[in-house]
């Protein structure tokens, strides 16, 4: 073979090899750093071009309004859901997001229903009162325009103004959603909730009566999850499962096992259970019963 064919033949093959290269993305992505996008869902998305700079990000004009919440690296959907005592469909569909497996860092989204009071009183900064109910991640801040006087004090963090709790709301005959001893207690610093020991395979049950807003595992940290939507103020979550019993927006009644216990994403065989008031972790223990 002559010289020439040679290098045809190596051309060729180095051309193929730069083309085959892997098209998948994992099903949580952050890639803030290069067109500040988060992959959000699971399944394969496209990869997103570095956005324009210039542009203002989706919801910019609500920024520091109640009842909005700006995006922070490592956000997904389903955090945002929970910690803010909604669904993460609701999210999908009151931002009108075209494509719900991508949003993006410092985007602001809808986190109250369009009507709600928060809603109405979107345009007034959320109080520090309102500020405290976020534990788990700081909420964005609108930022001041540039030369502006120092008049009037930067808007508060934003936080989720959920709407108002009823008196009927916290109504709620609580049982214990699983039947082992306490290894770690609720503390506000570092567990959301409660980690119930117990063997693997152990039946864990729907705390109240509610409806399945989450069952999947795309959140990290929290393996096989179950999340319950109990009513316009509570939500319940279920982590570390071996099994799941039961599927989004399916109707639960309280007692019903909804999932088996296991180790996903712990150490070891736990339940670990949070009970959130208008998206704040609670201490469980103060609602269930005494044992």
């Amino acid at each position: 073979m002559n010289t020439r064919l040679c290098t045809g033949v190596a051309l060729a093959m180095l051309t193929l090899a730069g083309c085959a290269s892997p098209k998948n993305h994992a099903p949580v992505e952050d890639r803030s750093a290069a067109g500040r996008v988060i992959v959000v869902g699971a399944g394969t998305v496209p990869a997103e071009p570095p956005r324009d700079s210039s542009k203002p990000l989706p919801g910019a004009e609500n920024a520091g309004k109640a009842g909005y919440y700006a995006v922070k690296p490592g956000d997904t959907l389903i955090r945002i859901g929970l910690e803010n005592g909604q669904n993460w469909k609701d999210l999908i569909k009151w931002n009108n997001l075209d494509n719900p497996n991508v949003i993006e860092v410092g985007q602001v989204l809808r986190v109250v229903a369009p009507g709600t009071d928060a809603a109405a009183a979107g345009t007034k900064p959320v109080t520090q009162a309102k500020v405290e109910a976020r534990p788990l991640d700081a909420r964005g801040t609108a930022a001041p325009a540039s030369g502006a006087a120092p008049a009037a004090p930067a808007p508060a963090p934003v936080a989720s103004a959920a709407a108002p709790a009823r008196e009927a709301d916290d109504d709620i005959n609580w049982i214990w959603p699983a039947n082992g001893p306490v290894l770690a207690n609720f503390d506000e610093s570092r567990s959301k909730g409660l980690a119930i020991s117990g063997k693997a395979g152990d039946p864990v049950l729907a705390a109240a009566d509610g409806r399945v807003v989450y069952a999947g595992s795309g959140l990290r940290g929290y393996g096989n999850l179950v999340i319950l939507k109990h009513n316009n103020t509570y939500l319940t979550a279920y982590a570390h499962n071996q099994t799941l019993l039961v599927k989004e927006d399916q109707a639960v009644r309280r007692g019903q096992k909804i999932a088996e216990m296991g180790a996903t994403d712990a150490e070891r065989v736990q339940l670990h259970f949070e009970i959130r008031k208008l998206g704040k972790p609670i201490d469980p223990a103060k609602l269930l019963p005494p044992r």
